[in-house]
């Protein structure tokens, strides 16, 4: 897998999600590898980039926010969720963008 996401042209969203992890692991690595390998299945699902280190931040793409709302409302998900809110994370924040422009090399 790549470190950086392969995306389309815009326009298409991006969901960041960042977090400051508790001492625990208890389980969140396998999780984590769990939501990428489920959302990945997801339909809209674009790709995904991620850092964890004193903050961590992972970006997910998608086509639409139908998707989004869809990947939300995935019953493993709102585990890892709920697990997230009472184990793993002393603070986070997700935010959702659209992305107009995209460029590299």
């Amino acid at each position: 897998m790549s470190l950086i996401a392969q995306t389309p042209e815009p326009p298409y969203y991006a969901v960041i999600f960042t977090s400051v992890r508790t001492e625990d692991d208890n389980g969140y690595s396998e999780m984590a590898a769990r939501m990428v390998e489920l959302a990945s299945r997801q339909p809209g699902f674009l790709g995904v980039e991620s850092a964890r280190e004193e903050v961590g931040i992972t970006v997910s793409y998608w086509s639409d926010l139908e998707s989004i709302r869809n990947w939300k409302s995935n019953l493993e998900h709102q585990l890892a969720q709920k697990l997230g809110r009472e184990q793993w994370y002393s603070a986070f924040r997700t935010r959702i963008a659209k992305v107009e422009r995209d460029y590299g090399a």
